[in-house]
Parts: C-alpha cells; structure tokens; sequence
C-alpha cells in the first residue's frame, strides 16, 4: 500500500489530451486518463510501427517482455490505424495468455482481472482498433473509471496550447522521464529481488500486483509536494 509521506496537490497542465490507440498501455497513459477531464483517442491517423499501439511490456522472470499483435497494414505503410487488421494466421493470443499467466498466476490479484482479460485471447478479433478500444474500455471499467473517453474524427498535425498531444509521447520509443507531470511511484513487483522496481510497464502489471490500489497509486503519480 502506498502511504505519501508529504502534502500532495494534483496539477493538472491541459483540460484536453489526445492519446494514440494503445495495447494494455502503461501507467504513463493511465495517468493521462486520470489527470485529465476532457480525453480523446486518435482515430484518424496511420498506423505507427513498433509502438503501443500494438505492443506492451510486462515483467516476467526473464525481465522485462515486450507483447506484440502481428498486424496486417492493409494499404501499406500509410495505413489508416482504423484499417490495420489483425493478423491471426499465428498463434499470438494462445502466447500472450500463456506469457501473462507466467508472469502473474502466483499474484494476489491474479483470478480478478484474468476474468477480464481472458476473453480477448481466446474469442477471435480481425481489427485492431477494435480490438485495442474494447479490451482499454474493459480495463477502466474494472478500475471505475467514469469519465466519458471520446474519439476524434479529423487527423490533426497539431493541436493548441490548451491540448496536450500524447500521441508520439507515450512510446516504447520515447524515455517516459521527459514527461515532467508523471513520476512513477514504486509498488510491488513479483520479480523485483532480481530487477529492482521496473517502472511505466503495462497496466496490468500494476493491476495484478496491486488491485484496485492501483487507482491511488497512478494518482500519486500526478502529484508533486507543496513547496
């Protein structure tokens, strides 16, 4: 459980914030969710190779392991992230349900949220998008989350100064230390005798080492002590 040690006061930047389409995203996305009113999923960009949006990390006993949905870009490099279908000609649910089973069986939330997630790896998907926004939208439900997660309907290059733009921020590609209004607190990790804390992993990470006190911990995330 996590006790703060300080007065805290949450900031928040930007009444707007625009997230790309993610796969069991991080903390980091999470705490966009939380810290701001008013959250808009991209649906009308390109599909980006080698980022969440079709990828994750977990911890596992090897260390960290990245979970990637084989996708097929149905026109190419300039493929619409809404088109991007799903390639199942492999066994990839069968392996990620097997990968997340060994990381987490053994921890104490484990039979609550396997409830949740089980069905997207054994019932068939064909389409990213869709794929990507029921399994988020099953996972805020889980965490109580109440506020209304919108869709934009015309691609943007830039927004103004009152919108955050998360799109390309949260990435496998991009340190998640240049973000100044997230600060991971430490939990509990399974694994954390031979790695040490692994911070911004995916949510369920934190969801199966911790619960529901996921909520307070992704909350402390946003906050910096009264000066």
């Amino acid at each position: 459980m996590f006790f703060a040690e300080k007065p805290f006061v949450r900031i928040i930047v930007m009444s707007k914030v625009i997230l790309s389409i993610a796969y069991l995203p991080p903390v980091q996305y999470f705490a966009k969710i939380f810290q701001h009113s008013n959250v808009f999923i991209e649906t009308a960009e390109n599909y980006t190779k080698q980022t969440y949006r079709n990828r994750c990390v977990i911890l596992g006993a090897n260390g960290p392991l990245a979970l990637t949905i084989p996708v097929i870009k149905t026109q190419g490099n300039h493929t619409p992230i809404r088109l991007v279908e799903i390639d199942n000609s492999t066994l990839w649910q069968k392996n990620h349900w097997k990968a997340i089973e060994s990381a987490y069986r053994t921890s104490a939330y484990f039979e609550f949220l396997a409830d949740v997630l089980l069905p997207y790896y054994t019932h068939r998907y064909s389409n990213l998008f869709e794929y990507d926004t029921l399994l988020l939208n099953s996972i805020l439900e889980f965490i109580s989350v109440s506020h209304r997660i919108n869709q934009t309907t015309l691609y943007l290059p830039k927004y103004d100064y009152d919108t955050y733009d998360c799109r390309n921020e949260i990435s496998p590609k991009v340190d998640y230390r240049i973000d100044k209004q997230f600060v991971p607190v430490e939990y509990f990790q399974a694994f954390s005798n031979k790695y040490g804390f692994v911070p911004n992993l995916s949510i369920i990470d934190l969801l199966f080492n911790e619960g529901l006190s996921a909520i307070e911990i992704i909350d402390a995330s946003l906050k910096r002590p009264v000066e």
